[in-house]
């Protein structure tokens, strides 16, 4: 039986997806014992039972997908305040010559206004630049209107503050990221700092994903030790 167990956790423990369908209790443990029973039998060269691999999947040690879940469950309820910012635009530009220096004059613009909010990412072909709705005619002037690519508005960002040891934990973002796609929220950006992380959704949706994210700060793990 412990070659039968070793042998069930190594095919399981290739898919995180099966290991975290199972540890989430979203599997029906009968019909992946069918579907892994012919590999098995392969593998050990003899006949082996349903009901054997059902009681083995049972009987498994959490896989390390669980474990760094679980680190994870602990360290959300390290999360700090979460800050929603509303009326936010973004803009996204094709990169082009100058606009470094457009970004700087526009930064220059804004940057006596009180409660300003600006963001900008920058890729190998094209920047994107979310700020405040009060601010995007001015933006769209100050860049060159022929190289906008799209443009978005009625946006509400969250931010959460996150604990300095989220560098040293593996998933910190996928966990964040699964919780929000598992709602159905879709997301208009995802920005990250060294220890903030901010996502931005349309307005409609800055409620349900606000709770999403509380939750997460106040789930409690049963086991708190590993």
């Amino acid at each position: 039986m412990d070659r039968l167990s070793k042998v069930i956790e190594r095919l399981i423990n290739q898919s995180p997806f099966i290991q975290e369908a199972i540890a989430e209790g979203l599997i029906n443990i009968s019909s992946l014992a069918r579907k892994l029973n012919p590999e098995i039998q392969k593998v050990t060269g003899k006949e082996v039972s349903d009901s054997a691999i059902i009681m083995a999947i049972k009987r498994m040690p959490p896989g390390p997908n669980q474990k760094i879940e679980m680190k994870i469950k602990n360290f959300m309820g390290q999360l700090g305040d979460l800050v929603v910012r509303s009326n936010l635009v973004k803009v996204t530009f094709n990169n082009y010559v100058g606009i470094s220096q457009d970004q700087a004059k526009f930064l220059s613009n804004i940057k006596d206004i009180s409660d300003n909010f600006y963001t900008v990412s920058r890729g190998i072909s094209e920047t994107t630049i979310i700020t405040n709705a009060q601010f995007e005619d001015k933006l769209k002037s100050m860049f060159k209107s022929e190289a906008i690519i799209s443009s978005m508005d009625n946006l509400s960002s969250i931010t959460m503050k996150l604990p300095e040891v989220n560098t040293e934990i593996s998933g910190v973002y996928y966990y964040l990221l699964k919780k929000i796609a598992w709602e159905g929220i879709n997301l208009a950006e995802v920005i990250s700092t060294t220890n903030e992380f901010t996502i931005v959704v349309d307005t409609t949706k800055v409620s349900h994903a606000f709770s999403v994210l509380m939750d997460l700060k106040t789930e409690t793990l049963a086991t708190a030790d590993l």
